[in-house]
């Protein structure tokens, strides 16, 4: 993610900001990637901190593609809402660093159900997934204490909501993509084919959990090919905005990125997952010091490299 400027003073801005300490209120374009004087703002911003524009209906272009909330009975619920659709716009912010939902994307966006386990009638089990454009989040899982209890539950390396989201936007990236001439022979060739019966696959993996290996970034990812992409696709989400955020912050290991670094103009991937493991290692190591998880605790053989590798091209050519 870049660090942006006031359009006042020239201080520094980051991505969730809604003013400058100089006093100028700001809202972030989506389409032009930058801060400007608040105008238009989304019809969130006091409800939710939303700081995007406002585009058609007096919503940003992220919160229109929100089409169910939480129960907002519940107060707890409110909180929950916000740092998904916090997470959600880092998610579409990037994803428009390669044209994706921008004024120029003729295709089309994804609908997305944000529910919560609590509701004002009781108790409620909410599955999150992708089925034919509509993305259903369980926004419980922006509170910590339940996103720790369930990774530990499933065993997993990392578990957060912007995870969640770059994890199911992949599905829908997936649909839009089946409809290119190639995509899909080239796709069965390395991931397999998807048409196999998922919920036969997903009941043999959580039955028998394959580990992690030399052609899956995550346990998860043996389940099924869509999932193998989703999670790719994840990864390489997390690896690509690792190194462009670095870059903005001016951070860099021996060897790169140079100053002014684009990740997401990078076409070289093998370079570009390089410098960025190279740059966890070194974040990994001074985490240690305060004695955190390490950022990103995976190791990537040349089988997962080859399929992160197959999801960057597909979704620049894009």
């Amino acid at each position: 993610m870049q660090i942006f400027q006031c359009p006042n003073c020239g201080a520094p801005l980051y991505f969730h900001n809604t003013g400058c300490t100089c006093g100028q209120q700001v809202s972030f374009d989506p389409e032009r990637q930058l801060m400007q004087p608040a105008a238009e703002v989304c019809a969130n911003r006091e409800i939710i901190g939303c700081n995007w524009q406002a585009e058609a209906g007096g919503l940003c272009r992220s919160c229109a593609m929100t089409e169910t909330l939480p129960d907002l009975r519940e107060a707890e619920n409110r909180p929950l809402w916000e740092i998904s659709e916090r997470a959600k716009r880092w998610m579409l912010a990037n994803l428009a660093r390669w044209g994706w939902f921008t004024e120029a994307d003729p295709g089309g966006r994804p609908v997305f159900r944000l529910l919560s386990e609590n509701t004002a009638v009781g108790p409620k089990e909410i599955v999150m997934g992708h089925a034919n454009g509509i993305i259903t989040i369980n926004v419980t899982e922006a509170s910590d204490a339940v996103l720790a209890l369930r990774q530990e539950q499933f065993g997993e390396l990392y578990r957060t909501m912007l995870g969640h989201m770059r994890h199911e936007i992949a599905h829908y990236l997936f649909l839009r993509l089946s409809a290119e001439p190639g995509f899909l022979e080239a796709f069965r060739s390395l991931f397999g084919d998807e048409r196999q019966d998922y919920g036969a696959a997903l009941e043999a993996h959580y039955a028998e959990p394959q580990p992690a290996g030399y052609d899956h970034v995550t346990s998860y990812a043996t389940a099924h090919p869509h999932e193998d992409w989703a999670e790719s696709i994840a990864h390489l989400l997390h690896l690509v905005d690792l190194l462009d955020s670095a870059a903005a912050a001016g951070l860099a290991v021996p060897g790169g990125p140079p100053p002014g670094y684009d990740a997401y103009a990078e076409s070289d991937t093998e370079a570009e997952i390089t410098l960025a493991v190279d740059l966890s290692i070194a974040m990994n190591h001074v985490n240690r010091a305060l004695d955190l998880p390490d950022l990103y605790p995976f190791v990537l053989a040349q089988g997962v490299r080859d399929k992160l590798g197959f999801a960057h091209r597909w979704l620049r050519r894009a």
